[in-house]
């Protein structure tokens, strides 16, 4: 019964961060990282380019929660120290990842 809990939390996770990631992709304005925050259109040489750069560092740090998915029906305990340690230590490297795309594409370097 836990793994069914599980899942029926951590899927609608993982498929927020991924469906982040696909709407980064196909954006066709400058995707933000901060809520309330934008990035207008001047800001940023290559916006196809950023995107992609947004979208795959959201799915990338979504992939770890579907690996804690998939663990999770097989060993639970070791599924939530993933998780645990991937929001500890994953939410401060989107923070550095966002900041060097950023920085990669913006317009006054």
């Amino acid at each position: 019964m836990e793994n069914i809990i599980w899942l029926i939390i951590m899927v609608p996770c993982s498929a927020f961060f991924t469906g982040i990631g696909i709407y980064a992709l196909r954006c066709k304005k400058p995707m933000w990282f901060w809520a309330g925050s934008k990035v207008e259109e001047y800001e940023i040489t290559d916006i196809p380019k950023y995107n992609r750069a947004n979208g795959i560092m959201w799915i990338a740090f979504s992939s770890v929660f579907w690996l804690s998915a998939v663990m999770g029906l097989f060993r639970m305990e070791a599924a939530g120290i993933v998780v645990a340690a991937w929001s500890l230590a994953g939410i401060p490297a989107l923070i550095i990842a966002y900041k060097k795309i950023y920085d990669k594409y913006r317009f006054d370097r």
